[in-house]
């Protein structure tokens, strides 16, 4: 049972580390400006950080 817990963990961080490098990936490539751009990279970058961030926790709880 341990083993499944450790694969389910393994595969939350995964989706969580790809979620969050294409979501700052896709705050570079926004096409709009003014402030609706700007907007839009910070919503971006906000969940990029927290992927990231919860990547890092779930690669913490494995160890």
């Amino acid at each position: 049972m341990n083993e499944w817990i450790s694969a389910i963990g393994f595969g939350a961080g995964l989706v969580a580390f790809v979620l969050g490098l294409t979501s700052i990936i896709m705050g570079f490539m926004t096409a709009k400006s003014g402030a609706e751009g700007m907007q839009e990279k910070i919503e971006y970058g906000f969940f990029g950080v927290s992927g990231l961030v919860v990547c890092v926790l779930m690669a913490y709880a494995l160890s």
